[in-house]
């Protein structure tokens, strides 16, 4: 069976920004070591009944620095003990607003890769983001992440906010390539439902769909300059430094998801934990439908660059790729969005703007 990827959700922030709609909640050392207890239990049961191996390990939140590096790394032994982690990818994401989070307790403990959250390279843009860091203290980030000995670095930059402009952009791209880093996110602000940005969206002077997507261009240019290729729709990488965790979720793999409002797809079954810590402490989960079919496969597989391949396919599904799909796709060969032969189908950059509705035709 093939190794599967496991996520751990950290619930915790100081403080929520104004954009994000991810489940975190504040809270104190207490209650941290209470979940981070209940977590570990949890690794280890699921171990058991699951009795598979994982080869990447992906701390997200929320905030997983917020619950420094000793609950980290007592959460990646358990993980470990359990799934054997043999040459896995273990991932934790960084906020740099944290100076005294410990880099090199955090790389001796087993992790290999780090996620800083720098979002931008200039302070205006990050203060009406709400964001707690400045620039600086991204840099000092970086630089303590390196000096601990991480050489799989990974920084998320986000596109089309507040303030931002094609010169700014480019300063928090140059900014994350000359700290010579091998992995960069770039995220199309979205507006979601619910949070303070959405309430006071008319206040915020977004740029519109055009705006955003001559913006998004731009820096998906200014990020294959530097050396990034991109893989994914929002995700660049130098050579052989794609995040083996994200790719199993493009690849329509399975993963073991722990910790309230986490997904998991393990033997064909979709399941998830609502967006609460004491349903997750109290092991309700909430069936979805079943996963891994084909259209689902190719909807995955069309945000990477690589898009769906026929040979890949026809191993995974005992036949080839069925011909509406092809005959669907030809609807946009006139358009720069679209590339295709008979053996494959990706989107380009042009067409990862509009993926949904594209993916969509192809499904139809």
């Amino acid at each position: 069976m093939k190794n599967i990827g496991v996520y751990i959700h950290i619930p915790f922030c100081e403080r929520k920004c104004p954009y994000c709609d991810f489940y975190s909640v504040k809270s104190g050392r207490t209650n941290i070591d209470r979940y981070t207890s209940s977590v570990t239990g949890k690794i280890y049961k699921w171990g058991k009944t699951l009795e598979r191996k994982a080869d990447t390990l992906y701390f997200g939140g929320g905030t997983p620095s917020y619950i420094g590096a000793d609950s980290l790394a007592l959460i990646a032994d358990s993980v470990r003990l359990s799934f054997g982690l043999e040459n896995a990818e273990i991932t934790a994401e960084i906020n740099p607003s944290k100076d005294d989070f410990d880099f090199e307790k955090l790389r001796k403990s087993g992790f290999n890769r780090v996620s800083i959250g720098v979002q931008s390279a200039n302070d205006d843009e990050l203060q009406m983001l709400g964001r707690l860091h400045t620039v600086s203290q991204s840099d000092l980030a970086i630089k303590k992440a390196q000096s601990a000995g991480f050489d799989n670095i990974s920084l998320d930059l986000m596109i089309a906010t507040p303030l931002q402009t094609k010169d700014s952009l480019e300063r928090s791209i140059d900014f994350c390539a000359e700290h010579n880093v091998q992995h960069i996110s770039a995220y199309i602000l979205k507006v979601e439902e619910g949070t303070p940005y959405c309430q006071f969206s008319n206040l915020l002077n977004l740029p519109d769909d055009d705006a955003q997507a001559e913006m998004y261009l731009f820096a998906c240019e200014k990020l294959k300059e530097y050396g990034y290729n991109q893989y994914e729709v929002s995700n660049f990488a130098k050579e052989g430094f794609e995040s083996r965790h994200n790719l199993k979720y493009w690849n329509d793999e399975e993963y073991l998801g722990l910790g309230p409002s986490s997904h998991s797809f393990i033997d064909g079954k979709r399941f998830y934990c609502p967006s609460s810590i004491e349903d997750f402490m109290n092991d309700v989960f909430i069936q979805n439908d079943d996963g891994g079919n084909e259209e689902e496969y190719i909807m995955l597989r069309l945000r990477l660059a690589k898009g769906i391949n026929n040979d890949e396919y026809k191993k995974r599904f005992g036949h080839d790729i069925p011909e509406k799909y092809f005959n669907n796709a030809k609807k946009f060969l006139d358009t720069n969005y679209l590339v295709m032969d008979d053996n494959s189908i990706r989107l380009t950059t042009d067409g990862f703007i509009v993926s949904n509705a594209i993916i969509s035709e192809i499904l139809s």
